[in-house]
């Protein structure tokens, strides 16, 4: 999170994925390896965590626990083209709806926290690429345990994600800004739930909490409120929090923010990020 105090040493930037940077003349596996190894960090949920880090020496086999309590008790699955644990038997078609619908080819929901309801978002190519690029990594024969609900859930739509983005559109900034924040799912961290559910009312404000071994982060508010926002900061200033987990003041932020994959993006990307940023209304 956009917090403060300590940063888990984990996520290291230089060898966290092997993908490549930029949008512009890419195969649909290197959009595809860039997307998730960057912005969507699907690293933190799907990779096994080492003393480092994830683990890529077992990337995607998943494992991970994302949920631990008495309502859910969920691990990051297996993404990787095993026909047996994996989603190896899944087509192209069958991933893009499990991204964008929450929906398993077997009709069988995917469990929060996968972020589906900002994955709508996805334009057509890109949803492609993401495809491709899964069915293109190394099958992992890991088996991950089935996903157990002890209580019923909603699918959480992000307001403007429930639909396809126009690709036209992004030689505007901030409407590229707007697609990659969306696909990076960061208000589902960024903004505050109340019973258990986001308060789109108040997107970007910050303030949840999460717990892990780096004791208890605080989501920052992200918007451009004057004070308590990210107005006062310079753009570099908000690219260094994001990719190198500094706050303004040189304090280290805490995770669970995938700075280590956030430093692999595009310098485009990142200024896009932040000129979106940028417009988002002062909250409290």
């Amino acid at each position: 999170m956009l917090g403060r105090q300590t940063v888990l040493g984990g996520l290291a930037v230089a060898a966290m994925v092997a993908g490549t940077a930029g949008a512009a003349a890419q195969t649909a596996v290197e959009r595809g390896a860039y997307l998730v190894n960057t912005v969507m960090t699907c690293h933190n949920c799907h990779t096994p965590m080492g003393a480092n880090g994830p683990d890529l020496g077992r990337a995607f086999s998943g494992g991970t626990p994302v949920f631990d309590t008495p309502a859910f008790r969920v691990r990051g699955s297996n993404i990787t083209p095993d026909k047996q644990n994996g989603i190896g038997t899944w087509s192209e078609a069958e991933i893009e709806t499990a991204l964008r619908r929450g929906v398993r080819p077997n009709g069988v929901p995917l469990a929060p926290p996968m972020p589906t309801g900002f994955y709508g978002v996805l334009t057509p190519a890109d949803g492609k690429a993401i495809a491709v690029y899964l069915k293109s990594l190394k099958a992992s024969p890991n088996k991950v345990e089935a996903p157990v609900y002890n209580a019923p859930f909603e699918r959480e739509v992000l307001p403007g994600a429930n639909k396809p983005a126009d690709p036209a559109s992004f030689s505007d900034k901030v409407k590229l800004g707007e697609y990659l924040v969306t696909i990076g799912h960061c208000m589902e961290c960024h903004t505050p739930r109340i019973d258990g559910k986001l308060d789109v009312s108040a997107i970007g404000a910050g303030r949840q909490e999460f717990a892990g071994p780096w004791g208890t982060s605080i989501a920052r508010n992200i918007t451009s409120h004057p004070q308590k926002g990210l107005a006062a900061w310079s753009d570099d200033e908000i690219k260094r929090a994001i990719t190198q987990g500094v706050s303004r003041d040189g304090a280290k932020l805490k995770p669970p923010m995938g700075y280590g994959f956030y430093a692999r993006m595009t310098p485009g990307d990142l200024d896009a990020m932040v000129a979106y940023l940028r417009t988002l209304p002062p909250r409290e």
